[in-house]
C-alpha cells in the first residue's frame, strides 16, 4: 500500500507540473522602454502622445563615461489616442513599457476637447495601473511640458508628482487625483471635476535643453498654478491658486496651508493652517434644497508684522474672529465662482442632497441643473489659535510698513 500511495502522489505531483505554463509572457528589461510620464494633446484631427522614457545609462552613472540627459521624449499621431499610441513603436527603439507611468499630462486644447477617450483607454488597459495621477497643462500642450528638464531631480516626472503631493500638504492650492478617484467624480449628475494643472514658469525653449539643469538658475521651470475645473467630461475653466485653496476647504482637503491674516497699521499676520474639517450638510423643506457648511480650524502664528500683545486673550480673540471673516469672506467668492460662473457641482452638493432626502431629491434631480447656481449656501467659520510661539510681544518700526 505504501508504494501506491507514493506512485499516485508521483504522478500527480508531476501532472500539475506538466500544467504549469510558466513564464510564457516575460519580458527582460533590457527589450523595454520605462514610461515615466504620458502626455496628450490635440492637434487638429489628430490626437497626439508623446512619453517620457527613462535613459538606463544616465540613471545608472558609474557606467557613465559623458553627460546624457535623464530621459528622452517620443511623439506620435494616430486618429485615435490607441491608433498613436501602437505609432510610437515605429519610433522607439524599444517596446514603450506603459506599468511604471507616474503622471498623465492632458494638454490644455485636449482637455478643452474632451476627456471620454483618454479615460475609456486607460481604464481598459491591462497592462497599465490606476494609480497614476492625471495633470492639465494650462496655456501649453503635454508634449511641451513633458520636454521641460528639471533640477535636483533627474526624471520630470518624479518632480511633479513630488512637487504635487508637497504643495497639496502645505499649501493646499493642489488637488492629486487618480485615475479611479477622476471616473468617480465624473460620475456625478453634471460629470463635473477638478483636476490640478501646471505651467512653464521661463524660457520654455530653454528648458528642452540641458542647459536648464546645468545652470543655478533654470531658465525654465515647472510650476502648479491651481485647478482646473471640468463639467461634462470638457475643460471649461480655471480656478486661481487661491480659489484652489478655498476650494480645498471646502471640499475638505485641507492638510495644511498658510492664511495671511491683516492687522493694525497695514500690517499682517501669517498663520499656519494645522487642522481643518468642514462638514456639509443639507435641507430639503417642500422640495426647496439648501446647503450649510461649517469650517473649523485650527492655527499657529507665524509671523507678525503689527505691534501686538499675544499674550492676552482677548488679543488671541480678535485673530481669530479676523481670521474667521476673512476665510469666509475667501470661501463665499469661491463658491460665486463655482456657482455662478463655472456652474460646475464640483463640491458634489447633489450627493448630499440625496443622502440626506433620496424621494426629494428624486423629485428635484431634473430640474437641478436650474437649481445649482442659485443654490442657498450658508458658511460658517470657526477658529481657535493654539500657538503663539516664544516671541510674545513685538515692537514694529511704524515707518518700514508699506
Amino acid at each position: 500500500m505504501p508504494i501506491i500511495k507514493h506512485t499516485v502522489s508521483f504522478f500527480l505531483l508531476l501532472l500539475v507540473v506538466l500544467l504549469l505554463t510558466g513564464c510564457w509572457n516575460k519580458r527582460e528589461l533590457n527589450e523595454l522602454a520605462i514610461v515615466t510620464a504620458v502626455g496628450v494633446d490635440k492637434t487638429d484631427e489628430f490626437i497626439e502622445i508623446s512619453v517620457q522614457i527613462v535613459n538606463p545609462s544616465q540613471i545608472a552613472p558609474k557606467n557613465s563615461t559623458s553627460f546624457q540627459v535623464p530621459v528622452f521624449t517620443y511623439h506620435a499621431k494616430g486618429r485615435t489616442l490607441f491608433e498613436a499610441i501602437r505609432k510610437l513603436t515605429t519610433l522607439t527603439p524599444r517596446k514603450p513599457y506603459y506599468a511604471h507611468a507616474q503622471v498623465i499630462i492632458i494638454g490644455e486644447e485636449m482637455a478643452e476637447y474632451g476627456m471620454n477617450s483618454i479615460l475609456d483607454l486607460f481604464q481598459r488597459d491591462p497592462e497599465g495601473r490606476s494609480d497614476f495621477n492625471i495633470i492639465v497643462a494650462h496655456e501649453s500642450t503635454a508634449q511641451d511640458i513633458l520636454s521641460i528638464l528639471t533640477p535636483l531631480e533627474d526624471i520630470p516626472a518624479s518632480k511633479m508628482l513630488k512637487s504635487l503631493k508637497d504643495s497639496e500638504d502645505v499649501l493646499g492650492t493642489t488637488e492629486s487625483v487618480i485615475l479611479d478617484d477622476l471616473i468617480e467624480s465624473l460620475g456625478s449628475i453634471d460629470h463635473s471635476a477638478v483636476l490640478p494643472s501646471i505651467h512653464i514658469l521661463g524660457d520654455a525653449d530653454a528648458g528642452k535643453n540641458s542647459s536648464n539643469i546645468e545652470k543655478m538658475d533654470s531658465p525654465a521651470n515647472l510650476k502648479y498654478s491651481g485647478l482646473a475645473v471640468f463639467k461634462n467630461y470638457k475643460l471649461i475653466g480655471f480656478l486661481t491658486e487661491e480659489e484652489s485653496k478655498y476650494y480645498n476647504f471646502l471640499h475638505n482637503h485641507i492638510k495644511g496651508t498658510v492664511q495671511k491674516v491683516p492687522c493694525s497699521e497695514k500690517g499682517k499676520i501669517s498663520a499656519e493652517v494645522l487642522n481643518s474639517s468642514t462638514k456639509v450638510t443639507g435641507s430639503l423643506k417642500n422640495d426647496k434644497p439648501s446647503i450649510h457648511i461649517q469650517v473649523d480650524l485650527e492655527q499657529n502664528i507665524a509671523e507678525i508684522s503689527c505691534p501686538m500683545d499675544i499674550t492676552k486673550p482677548e488679543t488671541i480673540d480678535v485673530i481669530n474672529k479676523e481670521t474667521s471673516k476673512l476665510v469666509q469672506e475667501n470661501l463665499e467668492q469661491t463658491l460665486h465662482t463655482i456657482q455662478k460662473t463655472y456652474q460646475a457641482d464640483i463640491l458634489k452638493f447633489s450627493e448630499v442632497l440625496h443622502r440626506e432626502d433620496h424621494q426629494a431629491w428624486k423629485r428635484i434631480k431634473k430640474d437641478w441643473a436650474t437649481i445649482y447656481p442659485n443654490l442657498p449656501v450658508q458658511i460658517e467659520v470657526n477658529v481657535k489659535t493654539k500657538g503663539i510661539g516664544t516671541a510674545r510681544k513685538l515692537k514694529v518700526d511704524k515707518t518700514n510698513q508699506k
